[in-house]
């Protein structure tokens, strides 16, 4: 050392190097507790320090980082799983949870459409209300939470199958239609229907003012509704089928998604006597017209009971040999015929009946109204009721010596007590 003062210091009596000013001395001093100040508050932030369980204080900071990271026990399951194809459009979708309750789920198609569904089992358990669409991606979003209330959450997406086999049902009244009082909901599908049940269920009919309606099969593949008395004139109806995946047989899913509209019209109800040779028209309750009429002849007789006005032609063929009657007669001009039942009733015009109508009954059947050929006359009983009828009406037929029309020759449900209708 070359004996000189270090810049900024002293040497004591000792020989030991001292600091320079007071002044010095405590800004070190002061840097030096500010950085230990600072360090200390970091670790109580953190979680209380070394000595964190000797104070109220840190042990509370510790309980509440612990509840903060804590995972729901609650445990989400969904089938099918998640990126699952060709997944059944009934009973594969289901959504469960373990440890917890479902709070909220969710499944929508690619353009938001939902699917409606129940939660059951005490929370347990999710499925849908109705069957899903062929050939469609559908995403699911499920919640629960635990019995701490905190929530576990899972999503999945999944594709339906595309059925190789379907079906679709035909239908009347046509949508847009205004019909008579007697006029069902009935639906013909193209295949036999195995799965009843499932089929009727995805068919909803919705009424203004509301009356309840049912349906009834006849045989497997033809589906009629009604309600138990005739409709109320002016009642609105709408049809919803919702057939579009669901499985009607095995392997054969429906393909037909529609809704269908129509209203009921005013109230026409027309009786024919079979004794009096006579048919009474009322309208809404009312007599407007009374008509000199022939039904089937002795061995043809007509039948009895309520029948519907399912078709309506202005002229039309019939031939004896359609209907079982070989040649007995080929008449190719008939005027104003209204169709009665499948089996080849009608109610029509008439211009070869010479002094039957309202004397004695003539025809092979049918109800006959006295008419003219080429039914040019509007003025005739048979054009007038043509022209004051639609589909729908009820004509009723009694006092005839045959038995009653059976409900599903036609639109004829009406002749099956309401007590059988539903069973």
């Amino acid at each position: 050392m070359n004996g000189r003062p270090i810049s900024g210091a002293s040497v004591d009596a000792r020989g030991r190097r001292e600091r320079g000013s007071g002044s010095a001395r405590r800004g070190r001093k002061g840097l030096t507790a500010l950085v230990l100040g600072a360090l200390l508050v970091t670790a109580t932030a953190c979680g209380g320090g070394g000595n964190a369980g000797s104070g109220a204080g840190g042990g509370k900071g510790k309980d509440s980082g612990e509840a903060a990271n804590k995972q729901s026990q609650a445990v989400v399951t969904i089938a099918p799983k998640n990126g699952a194809k060709s997944v059944d459009t009934g009973g594969a979708l289901k959504v469960t949870a373990a440890k917890g309750k479902l709070t909220e789920v969710k499944v929508e198609d690619t353009k938001g459409h939902e699917v409606a569904g129940t939660i059951s089992g005490g929370g347990t358990t999710w499925t849908p209300s109705t069957h899903l669409t062929g050939a469609t991606t559908y995403k699911v979003h499920a919640v629960a939470k635990d019995s701490a209330g905190l929530a576990s959450a899972e999503e999945s997406s999944f594709t339906t199958l595309t059925p190789q086999h379907t079906f679709i049902g035909t239908y009347q009244p046509d949508d847009g239609t205004t019909v008579g009082v007697g006029m069902p909901f009935s639906i013909h599908f193209t295949r036999g229907i195995t799965h009843p049940a499932a089929v009727e269920k995805a068919i909803t009919i919705k009424t203004e003012p509301a009356v309840e309606v049912r349906g009834h099969w006849f045989g497997n593949d033809r589906l009629d509704f009604r309600p138990e008395e005739y409709w109320k004139a002016g009642t609105k109806v709408t049809v919803k089928l919702d057939l579009d995946g669901v499985e009607g047989r095995p392997g054969v899913y429906g393909k037909q998604a529609k809704t269908v509209h129509f209203t009921i019209g005013r109230s026409q109800v027309s009786t024919v006597d079979a004794k009096t040779h006579k048919m009474v028209v009322k309208r809404d309750g009312k007599v407007i017209k009374t008509l000199p009429a022939t039904t089937g002849k002795p061995g043809y007789d007509t039948w009895n009971g309520q029948m519907v006005i399912s078709e309506r032609l202005a002229v039309t063929r019939m031939n004896g040999e359609t209907v079982g009657y070989g040649g007995e007669y080929d008449i190719k001009d008939v005027p104003h015929a209204q169709r009665l039942t499948d089996s080849g009733t009608f109610i029509h015009g008439n211009y070869w009946g010479g002094d039957a109508f309202g004397n004695y009954n003539a025809s092979h059947g049918c109800v006959g109204l006295r008419d003219v050929r080429g039914g040019y006359d509007k003025s005739v009983p048979a054009a007038w009721f043509y022209d004051n009828s639609m589909i729908g009406d009820v004509v009723v037929v009694q006092h005839s010596h045959d038995r009653t029309v059976a409900p599903d020759n036609g639109l004829n449900g009406w002749n099956m007590p309401w007590s059988e209708w539903i069973k």
